[in-house]
């Protein structure tokens, strides 16, 4: 294995860089986008219980305790509780907003080595080419060990580039996805809880005049 590596030429370093990058932020992903991790059932069930029974400076205070994806879209809500629900809508959407990026973080890395590895696969085929070519000029084409080294360093880098690049692609969609799909689910969840501190608020001003 370290005989081919060698074989591909100088271009094997940025692509090796750009593997061991590829694996950590795949592996990093894996761990830190897991529903479980960013929605913990707990807190969710929690949160749910105690907007249901209208403690919203409770609820206020528990996921100012608990920064997450989820308290942090859902504590401009219950901080903007006693404003109209469209005015709480539209400061829960800029919350949610500003929870993209760390749902997304090193993604956009990992799109650049899927973009970036094959075209250096291919650098190293022009390199490689170019060895080849020069050895030909120098020493005709009966030369078979020296144009062996040139081709061979065309086709290893060209392979690599693309070994990388498919898996990191694939990831980069799939965690891309995962993202959004739990941007989706926070959302669903802070919209449900909304209409719950409204009408939960509605009925507190009815029977109590006021809030808590």
């Amino acid at each position: 294995m370290l005989e081919v590596i060698s074989n591909g030429g100088p271009v094997m370093i940025p692509l090796g860089i750009a593997s061991i990058l590829a694996v950590a932020i795949i592996v990093e992903r894996s761990w830190n986008l897991r529903e479980p991790k960013i929605l913990p059932p707990d807190e969710v069930e929690r949160l749910y219980a105690l907007v249901d029974s209208g403690e919203f400076t409770r609820a206020e205070e528990y996921a100012t305790a608990r920064p997450g994806a989820l308290n942090n879209t859902l504590l401009p809500a219950l901080q903007a509780r006693h404003e109209s629900r469209d005015y709480i809508r539209e400061i829960v959407r800029d919350a949610g907003r500003q929870e993209i990026p760390g749902l997304e973080r090193y993604l956009g890395v990992l799109g650049t080595i899927a973009s970036v590895a094959p075209l250096l696969g291919l650098l190293g085929t022009v390199l490689g080419m170019i060895q080849v070519f020069a050895v030909v000029s120098q020493q005709g084409v009966g030369q078979a060990d020296a144009l062996a080294g040139g081709i061979s360093q065309a086709m290893i880098t060209t392979a690599t580039g693309l070994a990388i690049a498919i898996p990191a692609l694939a990831a980069y969609n799939y965690y891309v996805g995962k993202a959004e799909a739990i941007v989706l689910e926070i959302e669903r969840m802070v919209l449900e809880l909304i209409k719950l501190i409204v009408e939960r608020r509605a009925a507190a001003e009815s029977s109590a005049g006021g809030l808590d």
